[in-house]
């Protein structure tokens, strides 16, 4: 069993400031210390995140999900911390899930906190996303997960593919799960909740963010058969 004091939580955020104080307690009381990351939040989150017992990193100004991860990541290995629990600061996910997904965490595993996407609260919309990138993602990798755009997730930072290929936006999550496969990584999905609050902030776009995505899985695709599917092959 991975030993927990190896572990830590990173929560990028921008413009939560309603939520991310409750996210972040929730995460202090399943006994993880936290990273977060504001993202060069413009609204209340600063002052919501005063007196709180976390590590703080700011960005003076908003440069994307993909590179507060980045820079929560680099934080944690810099605090000597091995494994990273991501969490979003919207409030959607649980944190009382949280020692599910610790206790499947290893060196070489990746824990992806899965959603029930025909659950109560996603939109249809987010629902045929999901739905989208899962079955790209079989393509690209040969491996089934049942939710491949959730936020909610255990990385090895030790096993991770390199940060250098991480892009700004949201489609930077799905580029780590499809390298991390590349890798040999196990990808071990675990049950999670999921609520969406009346006064959830998101940021993802869904015309640009989508088209982004389905660009990346364009290249994706090219990639897997020059690069993915031969290391795979090889074991390397």
């Amino acid at each position: 069993m991975t030993d927990p004091r190896h572990i830590c939580a990173v929560i990028p955020t921008y413009n939560n400031g309603r939520t991310v104080a409750d996210v972040v307690r929730g995460v202090l009381r399943n006994g993880l210390p936290v990273i977060v990351v504001d993202d060069g939040s413009t609204d209340e989150t600063a002052q919501s995140l005063e007196g709180l017992d976390i590590h703080l990193v700011r960005h003076p100004k908003n440069r994307g999900k993909g590179i507060a991860l980045k820079t929560g990541f680099e934080e944690a290995r810099h605090l000597g911390y091995k494994f990273a629990l991501t969490i979003d600061a919207d409030g959607q996910h649980n944190p009382d899930d949280i020692p599910a997904l610790v206790a499947a965490a290893g060196e070489k595993t990746l824990v992806i906190g899965s959603r029930n996407i025909a659950a109560d609260g996603m939109s249809s919309g987010s629902t045929f996303a999901n739905k989208f990138s899962n079955f790209w993602f079989t393509v690209q990798t040969g491996r089934k997960l049942p939710d491949t755009q959730t936020g909610f997730r255990v990385y090895p930072l030790e096993n991770l593919p390199s940060l250098k290929l991480l892009t700004a936006r949201y489609e930077a999550e799905l580029t780590l799960l499809v390298f991390s496969a590349w890798k040999g990584l196990r990808l071990v999905p675990v049950p999670v909740r999921v609520y969406y609050p009346e006064d959830r902030v998101t940021h993802f776009r869904p015309f640009a963010d989508f088209f982004r995505i389905s660009v990346l899985n364009t290249v994706l695709c090219v990639l897997a058969l020059v690069y993915g599917y031969p290391r795979m092959l090889l074991g390397r």
